[in-house]
């Protein structure tokens, strides 16, 4: 059976934005690569033509790993969605109890996550506590350093 792979429209633009960049630049950049490496005479000790043969390897396999996570992929715009509990592609503001910090993550999918931008995958703890919760409820989240807790400030669709 196949499962569907949730994204947000804008994480599923960027993938199809780097599908195309790998197949219409970088794949044609590394076969000039090969194939200039392949002019400096013997491959078995040729950097050039190793790296350039890693690269190529790369970039097939993220080409591989793009389609098929494209092709799986459900589309959710999260700005024709509302409601007043979190759900995926929500952006949602919290507040550590703790020490009284605010942060504001977005519900993505596995593919788009980047903590530093404020992106959390879906399978995340601090998504998976956050998750059928609505503004003012609290939020437990199990970490190595023990257990954190938040409150939900604000749920936007955006």
């Amino acid at each position: 059976m196949v499962t569907k792979v949730p994204v947000t429209l804008a994480g599923f633009e960027k993938l199809q934005a780097e599908l195309k960049h790998l197949k219409t630049v970088e794949r044609k950049e590394v076969i000039v690569a090969i194939a200039d490496a392949r002019e400096h005479g013997d491959l078995k000790e040729n950097a050039e033509y190793h790296a350039a043969r890693e690269r190529q390897s790369f970039i097939e396999g993220r080409i591989q790993e793009l389609e098929s996570v494209t092709s799986l992929a459900d589309v959710i715009d999260p700005t024709k969605m509302s409601g007043d509990t979190v759900k995926f592609g929500a952006t949602v503001k919290i507040i550590d109890e703790d020490t009284e910090e605010e942060h504001v993550y977005q519900i993505v999918g596995e593919q788009e996550a980047d903590f530093e931008n404020g992106k959390l995958a879906l399978t995340a703890p601090i998504s998976r506590a956050l998750i059928g919760k609505a503004v003012g409820d609290g939020a437990e989240v199990r970490t190595p350093k023990g257990v954190k807790a938040y409150e939900i400030l604000e749920i936007e669709y955006k």
